[in-house]
């Protein structure tokens, strides 16, 4: 098994994250422990809390604005800070169990690069004229010639990916980046622009320097395995699914999801079978899901749908406390600054936890096969298995308590809310909720919280700051009558002789 079978990624973009200036006023970056990247490990307390072992970095390298300008691969963008913060980052995540994965973007450059500024001075003269696309004629900045944009955005020249000279310089890169940072993996920007040919080569320079090196591609549309394959990436984005996760919610249709994940996918002659996609509800590059979704009473049940279906699932920062964000407003608004401790622990927040431990332990979750069991308009199950054992995923999209039978028999525990359940009686989930049912008698059970510890050996002294903790539960307050719970004491009870009575039933054990 390779370590991002069982990944759970926490996607950050670090120029909106850090709250830098949005173009590159190109200053010295600040002394060596003053960058605010280093603001990373001040969130490694609610980042290891909350079950998370991978973390995805979007553009860290010097760039004009946005990250995928690149300006100079070799360097960390100095409105972050330094190298020496950056690696401090690295050191102090790979101390508390997590894997880094960089967004590496192959495909274009700035028009700020060190030697595309070559070409814009001295034109065809250029030595590396042929590190472009370039030919007669003049561009929307009277460069005195033309040049290939990525998809029509001249801010982001194209890439010779065929002159051997760049992909030498991105080896080299790359080669830095695992030096430097003892980077794990990397996300192919626009995958699906990248020369095949460039990709197999990449493939085999990576795995050659580590071989569970992660490679995994942005790609849209058409037939994933293109780019997907023992040649050339890992994994691909999930956007089929990223669109069906939405809609089948928003449209009360679980027969979109169903569809994708069980005829196209991952069912009986699905595309995908024993490949792990990387799944998400949202990014750096879409409408948060909280502002997608029409009623965020499904947000929890999407997120479980998320973590439980087959794939890598990921979280981008801030999602997990519901963070809104609207496309429509601009890029900026789906990457704001993001101050660690700041924001309250939520349903929501509580819930991801419970889904990052459940996906990255329990083995049907993360390697297991896919089978439909249950499909309507507002309610879908289904299964995962794995050497003998079986996780049962209930989603219920409906504004009323839906009943479920699951045909199988056994004692179950619901990773959410901690019930005991004999399958092979009716199974009620209430309105907007979910459960994620896995064996009793296996060893899995959420563990407490951890908390994050600093490491030892940074080159920069940095350390997690003893007033940022991680979030807890507040001492429960005195509620007033309108504040009580709608569960009355009987219906209390009867849960927890529900669960004795199952555990007993378990061990053989009379109740008399």
């Amino acid at each position: 098994m390779k370590w991002f079978d069982n990944a759970v990624v926490y996607q950050i973009y670090p120029l909106g994250y850090c709250g830098v200036p949005r173009r590159n006023p190109f200053r010295p970056a600040p002394p060596d422990g003053e960058g605010k990247i280093l603001r990373v490990i001040d969130h490694l307390p609610e980042l290891k809390k909350m079950g998370f072992n991978t973390v995805l970095f979007n553009p860290v390298f010097e760039s004009t604005a946005h990250g995928y300008d690149t300006v100079d691969f070799m360097t960390i963008d100095k409105r972050l800070g330094s190298k020496k913060d950056f690696k401090a980052v690295c050191d102090a995540l790979h101390a508390n169990g997590f894997r880094i994965v960089l967004d590496a973007v192959f495909n274009h450059v700035g028009r700020d690069f060190q030697y595309f500024k070559d070409v814009r001075e001295h034109k065809f003269a250029s030595q590396y004229k042929d590190w472009f696309h370039i030919r007669e004629g003049n561009s929307n900045d009277n460069d005195g010639f033309y040049y290939e944009g990525w998809e029509g955005h001249y801010d982001l020249v194209k890439l010779n990916l065929f002159n051997p000279a760049v992909k030498e310089h991105i080896f080299k890169a790359v080669e830095s980046w695992a030096d430097d940072y003892d980077i794990d993996g990397l996300r192919l920007d626009v995958a699906y622009s990248l020369d095949q040919g460039f990709l197999k080569e990449l493939r085999v320079h990576c795995k050659g320097m580590k071989e569970d090196f992660w490679l995994m591609g942005e790609t849209l549309h058409g037939d994933y395995n293109t780019w997907m394959n023992p040649e050339m990436l890992d994994s691909v984005t999930n956007y089929e699914c990223y669109k069906g996760l939405y809609s089948s919610f928003n449209d009360l249709n679980m027969y979109e999801i169903a569809y994708s994940l069980g005829n196209r996918q991952f069912g009986p002659g699905g595309l995908y079978q024993g490949k792990q996609l990387y799944c998400f509800a949202d990014n750096h590059d879409v409408t948060r899901i909280a502002s997608i979704l029409k009623d965020l009473r499904h947000i929890e049940a999407l997120h479980v749908l998320l973590f439980t279906m087959p794939g890598i699932p990921g979280i981008y920062y801030g999602s997990e406390y519901g963070l809104a964000g609207d496309k429509k407003e601009g890029d900026e608004v789906l990457r704001p600054e993001f101050v660690p401790g700041t924001l309250k622990e939520t349903g929501l927040t509580k819930t991801i936890a419970k889904l990052t431990q459940a996906h990255a332990t329990l083995k049907p979750l993360y390697s297991g096969d896919y089978q439909q069991l249950v499909l309507n308009n507002q309610y879908f199950a289904f299964s995962r298995s794995c050497d003998n054992d079986t996780v049962y995923i209930l989603i219920n999209a409906g504004s009323y308590t839906q009943g479920f039978r699951l045909g199988g028999s056994g004692h179950y525990k619901d990773v959410l809310s901690g019930e005991f359940f004999d399958i092979s009686d009716n199974i009620d989930v209430p309105a907007f909720q979910a459960r994620v049912l896995y064996d009793f008698s296996c060893n899995f059970e959420i563990k407490p919280d951890r908390e994050a510890v600093p490491s030892e050996s940074l080159e920069v002294k940095v350390s997690i700051q003893p007033e940022i903790a991680p979030i807890r539960d507040e001492p429960a307050q005195p509620q007033t009558e309108a504040e009580k719970p709608d569960d009355s004491i009987a219906e209390i009870l009867q849960t927890i002789y529900r669960n004795i009575k199952v555990i007993a039933e378990k061990l053989n054990i009379p109740l008399e």
